[in-house]
């Protein structure tokens, strides 16, 4: 079983958020488009990088000491994986996923999500499985309560993709972070200023759920949550996006 063990806080209050490309397939080759691209992954996912900002390809060259050669592989990458929009003429940019594109990804999510719950509903040593969900649950409300909003994101994402690493299925739990991604970007684009659009009460419902084995609440649950973060949305206003120097790092 592929479990990725969450690190467990040592005391109250402390947080441990791993970034969303710890989430990625471990087997990928290391190498400097690699690092480059998680760089921009993380920065994107944990909206440091907003929607619509440039990525400028002499900058990210002094930044991280790499050749135009590295930039574009890693941009490359970023726009197979939806990440990054490659414009003729105009560069790259952070990924603006349009009302069409967010009402589809929610709606996969949907689907896939579903199936998913069934898959684990059919283990007969759940409720054991779930209990680092359980954990990662605490620390998602803990981040918020802290108002550390970066660790809150990456839990939040983290919640689901985890949540089908128990399933052991290698392609569903791609797909889903592949998904999860993608409903970051839409998230960082789209969510009303104020609003929690993936609460931690929601997935500690859906824990509830399953550890009971009611297969049509814990689908309810799950249902009920996606769709209140889609409708969370919107899309009247876009955010501002915000300078894209926002690396750990002065560029």
């Amino acid at each position: 079983m592929n479990n990725h063990q969450w690190p467990v806080p040592e005391g109250e209050g402390v947080i441990s958020a791993p970034p969303a490309s710890s989430l990625r397939d471990e087997n990928q080759p290391a190498g400097e488009v690699e690092r480059l691209y998680l760089e921009i992954f993380d920065a994107v996912i944990d909206q440091r990088l907003r929607p619509g900002v440039k990525l400028t390809e002499a900058v990210l060259c002094d930044a991280f000491a790499c050749s135009r050669g590295t930039v574009r592989a890693a941009l490359a990458q970023l726009q197979h994986d939806k990440i990054v929009e490659l414009q003729p003429n105009r560069g790259a940019f952070v990924a603006q996923p349009d009302i069409k594109e967010t009402r589809d990804v929610f709606e996969a999510r949907r689907m896939v999500e579903a199936a998913i719950l069934d898959k684990l509903l059919s283990l007969p040593d759940l409720p054991d499985r779930l209990q680092q969900l359980w954990q990662m649950v605490r620390q998602e409300r803990a981040a918020f309560e802290r108002q550390d909003r970066v660790s809150w994101i990456r839990l939040s994402n983290a919640f689901h993709v985890q949540l089908v690493r128990l399933a052991e299925n290698e392609v569903l739990t791609e797909l889903m972070n592949s998904l999860c991604s993608r409903t970051s970007l839409i998230i960082a684009l789209y969510d009303k200023p104020g609003c929690s659009a993936c609460s931690f009460d929601e997935h500690e419902h859906i824990l509830q759920q399953l550890s009971r084995g009611d297969r049509q609440a814990a689908q309810q649950a799950m249902r009920q949550h996606l769709q209140d973060c889609e409708e969370r949305m919107h899309f009247a206003d876009r955010n501002v996006p915000d300078p894209w120097t926002m690396f750990h790092r002065q560029l």
